[in-house]
């Protein structure tokens, strides 16, 4: 009760500032409008009619269905990327010998194009779940990685020092020193994901599976229809900025809280 209360009264304060970020919006559809009056609706369709597309199509029952399959899809190999990344990345941190050993693993996972771990994948896993998920999880997994080594490694020595002088407890130890930190740089890592992951997952449905947004970008695709495609395309990014802004940014606030009073954790 007291996190919710807490989550409730910094609402305002969040919600205004947000007006960056609406602003930004508002510039592109301006632009995006600017674009649609000079190339006409077969290039590049109004916003209006974009939403007007996306309305028939929620209302038909045929975006729920595909948005849910994509993120299942999409969400399954970012939290497995997130898991298994966070506990190596941690473990690696701890190790001097274990994070230089890591560095060409780490190079060549994200050298090698997500395409091509999809070809892989199809000869594999074939046209199902399992080739999206695994490519999601190859793209997101190093990004998560490096994010929880560097914030392992970055940690403050003196810090450590002092707990240990002051024989403070594992459990202050871990959630007002350690987590706050490491946190630092594992959420930024985690949104970079979270954007990955829609976009690999819709990749690999419109080349690997025969539903989800991808597949039905494809259909788009084969009847030249832009406004369709856009459609499908706003229905991704507005899921994306929903679970990004109204779930992870505001985890990421109460988890750096700690912040707000100079850097330094809060008591116990």
């Amino acid at each position: 009760m007291k996190l919710l209360w807490r989550l409730l009264r910094g609402m305002p304060a969040y919600l205004w500032s947000g007006w960056g970020a609406a602003a930004s919006l508002l510039l592109f559809v301006a632009l995006w409008e600017l674009g649609a009056g000079l190339y006409g609706p077969l290039i590049l369709p109004t916003p209006l009619d974009t939403l007007a597309t996306l309305r028939g199509l929620v209302r038909a029952g045929e975006a729920w269905p595909e948005l849910a399959i994509t993120a299942r899809r999409a969400l399954t190999g970012l939290l497995l990327a997130a898991g298994v990344g966070s506990a190596l990345g941690l473990l690696a941190g701890l190790s001097m010998t274990a994070s230089m050993m890591a560095r060409p693993w780490v190079t060549l996972l994200l050298g090698m194009p997500p395409i091509a771990w999809l070809v892989l994948a199809m000869l594999w896993f074939g046209a199902g779940d399992g080739t999206p998920v695994f490519t999601v999880f190859v793209a997101c997994l190093p990004v998560v990685f490096i994010g929880a080594l560097q914030g392992t490694r970055t940690l403050d020595h003196h810090l450590k020092d002092m707990a240990r002088a002051y024989r403070l407890p594992w459990r202050m130890r871990l959630f007002d020193l350690y987590l706050p930190h490491v946190a630092a740089y594992l959420f930024p890592a985690w949104i970079t994901a979270l954007g990955s992951s829609w976009k690999v997952a819709v990749m690999a449905e419109l080349l690997a599976t025969s539903d989800g947004v991808g597949a039905a970008l494809a259909v788009t695709r084969s009847h030249l229809d832009t406004s369709a495609s856009l459609a499908w395309i706003c229905a991704v990014v507005g899921s994306l900025l929903v679970l990004e802004y109204a779930l992870l940014e505001l985890v990421k606030r109460e988890l750096e809280r700690w912040r707000s009073a100079g850097g330094a954790p809060p008591s116990a």
